[in-house]
């Protein structure tokens, strides 16, 4: 099955997105084994745990066993294919700095990156092909404008049943204005492009579906 990858898209209102978004890729082959080799790992211990609990309680009815939401709730295969995601978002970030963000420096809080992981884990739950049919669009607010940084297309295969447009905001408030230069790396034989910029852990996370006329989701995380 082919990678994970990262496009541009023309069609959006924000600005143009990045030229060389098509070249990043991720190996669809690899990872789909090591979904296989974790959800098999995971449906043993599940078995183990069954097992154990039917021993002590001397039942074979499942009714006799109490779970927690969360148990039911959680996907081994929808979670790991989320890391991957996340760490292609930061990736795509991370080379948009000499690009459409035009920075110097661009410092990325992990916190950020792990409420856009739960906030995709979330929206993707009541979606048919879950976070394998997402079109997700990378967008930075700077002043007044929203800059395109990359669209990303979570299973290339796949026709996508939602598109989520993160907005991610820059910090403009607190100490960083005044301390900002400080993360600038400075050199005699070429200028600055700008100061250094730092991600809000804050965002917006617009959710449209692509198979229905449902108005639009807007959260603001």
């Amino acid at each position: 099955m082919p990678a994970l990858c990262a496009t541009p898209d023309s069609s959006l209102p924000c600005s143009a997105a990045t030229d060389d978004a098509s070249s990043k890729r991720l190996s669809w082959g690899k990872i789909m084994q090591k979904l296989t080799d974790f959800s098999n790992h995971s449906l043993h211990s599940d078995d183990e745990h069954f097992r154990s609990v039917f021993s002590h309680s001397g039942s074979d009815s499942v009714d006799s066993v109490s779970l927690s939401e969360s148990d039911f709730l959680y996907d081994p295969v929808e979670e790991t294919l989320c890391s991957e995601v996340v760490d292609l978002i930061e990736q795509s970030l991370t080379e948009a700095k000499d690009s459409a963000l035009r920075c110097s420096k661009l410092l990325i809080p992990d916190q950020l990156m792990e409420h856009i992981g739960q906030e995709l884990l979330h929206l993707a739950a009541s979606e048919p092909c879950g976070l394998r049919g997402a079109l997700i669009n990378l967008c930075v607010e700077q002043s007044d404008a929203c800059q395109s940084v990359e669209q990303i297309a979570v299973d290339p295969d796949l026709v996508p049943t939602f598109q989520l447009t993160l907005v991610l905001r820059l910090e403009s408030g607190g100490l960083w204005p005044m301390i900002q230069d400080l993360f600038a790396p400075r050199s005699h034989s070429a200028p600055i492009l700008r100061h250094a910029l730092r991600l809000n852990t804050g965002f917006r996370v617009i959710k449209k579906k692509l198979y229905s006329s449902e108005e639009l989701v807007i959260e603001e995380c």
